[in-house]
């Protein structure tokens, strides 16, 4: 298998599992990585409420697109590529729980822009990362033009992909575009523990929370204010506020219903 899953404790773990390409993304990776992320999807809340994404082996988190699969693409190929790698991340991106890129090494190219596509990226304190695609004559394809100056802004995301420059974790951090960097051996521990800290809320309030933010980018301001009032009544009345509520004023901690 070329991508993996495993849940316990209501966290799912993808990780890219080519270890001796470095985890590069070919047409197989992202085919079973469409698989799973359609299959998690329908298991939210009562399964899966959060999810990593990580990378096999000591090296790299994903190192980018497969090379060898990219030489041999021309005209309407390349578009439909770039198309079908775009809108899997964009599942990614959509999914109703909160997601956790775990970077435990080179996150270059579709590496960066899958990264790009969770809602956190923890980095290991010697992880690299970068969009280097112009140095094969080639601009980011799977949505990193878009996604990475929404994180850094438009000047820092110029700089990035015109130079094709990779920044360390600590960079990284200072820049944005890392939300935290930890110890390698830590990685996946302070993803997990993150969202267990996380999946203490209510699991239909953070699905809410996060299609309102995602809709905010979107959309004009007055259609985005719409639509965060439309998620807070769809919530209010629900069973998960009567616990919430109830949990505050009787001086408790909530137990939310997956």
């Amino acid at each position: 298998m070329s991508v993996t899953l495993q849940i316990e404790n209501h966290i799912a773990t993808l990780t890219i599992n080519r270890p001796e390409a470095l985890n590069a993304l070919n047409g197989q990776v992202l085919k079973e990585l469409e698989a799973h992320l359609t299959a998690l999807k329908s298991q939210f809340p009562a399964t899966v409420r959060g999810l990593i994404v990580t990378g096999a082996g000591e090296k790299a988190f994903v190192a980018g697109a497969d090379i060898k699969e990219i030489s041999a693409l021309g005209g309407h190929d390349a578009v439909h590529f770039a198309e079908r790698g775009q809108r899997i991340f964009r599942q990614l991106e959509l999914l109703p729980f909160p997601t956790i890129a775990a970077v435990n090494g080179f996150a270059l190219g579709g590496g960066l822009e899958l990264a790009l596509s969770c809602d956190f990226i923890y980095a290991a304190d010697s992880a690299k990362l970068g969009l280097p695609e112009t140095n094969l004559g080639l601009i980011p394809g799977f949505g990193g033009t878009v996604r990475l100056s929404r994180v850094v802004g438009v000047n820092r995301a110029r700089e990035l992909i015109f130079s094709a420059g990779t920044v360390g974790a600590a960079d990284a951090l200072q820049m944005g575009l890392v939300n935290k960097v930890v110890a390698k051996a830590e990685l996946l521990a302070t993803a997990q523990a993150a969202l267990n800290s996380i999946m203490t809320k209510g699991p239909r309030a953070v699905a809410a929370a996060k299609r309102s933010i995602l809709e905010a980018h979107d959309l004009a301001v007055d259609a985005a204010l719409a639509q965060e009032a439309k998620h807070f009544g769809e919530l209010c009345g629900s069973a998960e506020v009567k616990e919430g509520t109830g949990a505050f004023l009787e001086k408790r901690k909530p137990a939310f219903a997956p």
